[in-house]
């Protein structure tokens, strides 16, 4: 019969402490967060070389128009996404840095949908394999923008 191990007990986990404010300094230094607006122009690359790639592997410029569109559905959300997290309004405190990151997180998904809908009457000859294509692998920039992060900083 297998047995199955308990739930770690609270007394168990170490307790929660609070930084200083040099601990808390020394931490943002050696682990740099991640720019919105870097994952933002690796997504424009990796969707312009898809598009690209879509263009001249087909001989085809509607596949590699829908690849591209396919792509700006990504990236364009993604801008108005990172312009409302980066504005004022949404670091004033923590309890407005989450009501603004929600906010604009359906803000971003809303206009995504409104593109991809609106897509048949704005791309001619519209390859829906090549507008998905353009959209998966630029919203996959995420991954390569989180394995690449800021090297840390280093004191003189």
């Amino acid at each position: 019969m297998k047995t199955i191990a308990p739930l770690p007990d609270a007394h168990d986990e170490p307790p929660v402490r609070q930084l200083s404010a040099a601990q808390a300094q020394r931490l943002r230094e050696e682990h740099p967060p991640v720019s919105p607006w870097r994952v933002v122009a690796g997504q424009m690359v990796v969707g312009l070389v898809v598009a690209l790639a879509a263009w001249g592997l087909t001989g085809r410029q509607n596949v590699g128009w829908s690849a591209g569109y396919g792509a700006s559905a990504v990236v364009i959300p993604a801008a108005v996404f990172a312009r409302g997290l980066t504005g004022r309004f949404s670091s004033l405190n923590a309890g407005t840095a989450a009501l603004g990151f929600m906010l604009w997180e359906m803000v971003k998904i809303a206009l995504m949908v409104a593109m991809l809908v609106v897509a048949p009457r704005w791309v001619s000859g519209l390859s829906w394999p090549a507008l998905l294509v353009g959209l998966v692998l630029t919203m996959k920039v995420y991954w390569i923008a989180l394995a690449y992060k800021p090297k840390r900083k280093l004191k003189n």
